[in-house]
């Protein structure tokens, strides 16, 4: 239901390439300020252009909390992209592509948000206390504070255009083309994880930590199937963010902040990169499905997809 009732509305093919070509452009013209802040950073303490080539050195020349919040920027104007495209393109409401209730379930989004917040703080309360020369406290009281004011405000952003982007538009648009629910869950995880390709982390640790990245795009896209909505994937992906920006920060993370610890291990993509995806994911789906009360797991994972009008019909008939 959640990936048909899209069909309601003006969704040919060809949308979708506009949409998806505005939204693209919106994100690449909010990197702008970035960019023009890194380039007269380097220019004026006597760099040169050629020195924006090298990606850790675009992530430091400027303070950490100013290259969070120029960073976030570019997902808040893609943010906006989907929401004009959505409503003047595809003439969508934004409600349908959040969900198949009346309104905005926030109740599932907190559930969501609790649960990697409240797992994520465990896990690394553990790890702290098991391994504590893998962590530097930098905690420094007006650099936090700063970082959670950017963090509260654009994470969130940043995630929901993520959501909104690949379990949203891209899911509904997908499944209506292909007229089924697997192909937009595969396609959109994969190209999920496929973009984090280029992150430090991946050439940190190796193309195996993509295990990770398309995993839990798999993840989120299977709660969203199964919950009929984004609610929980809202909620799990801004909570994730949120904490671990706050939380830990290391040299080749993607984004380095003034977060409470710094990981100085040597990382290896080892069990931390397999766990989430065959043992974590699996539980918090458990949970979910026994909060919610999911059923009928095929159809909803792997069935076709029919216009609503068509199924009131023969309801009807």
């Amino acid at each position: 239901m959640f990936i048909a009732q899209v069909l309601k509305y003006k969704h040919e093919a060809w949308r979708y390439l506009i949409g998806g070509f505005i939204i693209f452009s919106a994100s690449q013209l909010g990197s702008l300020p970035f960019l023009g802040a890194v380039m007269f950073k380097i220019l004026s303490e006597g760099g040169s252009i050629a020195d924006l080539e090298d990606t850790s050195k675009l992530m430091t020349v400027l303070d950490s909390n100013v290259t969070l919040f120029l960073m976030l920027l570019s997902f808040a104007i893609g943010l906006l992209g989907i929401y004009l495209v959505v409503k003047y393109l595809h003439n969508q409401p934004m409600l349908a592509v959040t969900t198949t209730r009346k309104k905005m379930d926030w109740s599932r989004f907190w559930f969501g948000f609790s649960l990697i917040a409240v797992t994520t703080l465990f896990l690394t309360g553990l790890d702290y206390y098991s391994n504590p020369e893998h962590f530097e406290v930098q905690f420094k009281l007006v650099p936090f504070l700063i970082l959670v004011a950017i963090a509260v405000v654009m994470i969130p952003l940043q995630t929901s255009f993520e959501e909104y982007f690949f379990r949203g538009y891209l899911m509904q648009g997908i499944g209506a083309m292909a007229r089924n629910k697997w192909v937009p869950l595969l396609i959109t995880s994969f190209v999920f994880g496929g973009l984090h390709f280029f992150n430090p982390e991946v050439e940190k640790l190796g193309s195996v930590v993509m295990i990770y990245y398309i995993g839990t795009g798999l993840f989120l896209g299977v709660i969203t199937l199964m919950d009929e909505g984004l609610e929980l994937a809202l909620g799990f992906h801004a909570g994730n963010n949120l904490i671990a920006a706050m939380l830990v920060t290391a040299d080749w993370t993607v984004f380095q902040t003034n977060s409470i610890l710094k990981d100085v291990s040597d990382p290896s993509a080892g069990i931390d990169i397999i766990a989430p995806v065959l043992i974590i994911y699996p539980i918090f789906i458990a949970i979910m499905a026994s909060k919610y009360k999911w059923k009928d797991w095929s159809n909803k994972l792997f069935g076709s997809i029919q216009d609503p009008a068509i199924e009131a019909e023969k309801i009807n008939s």
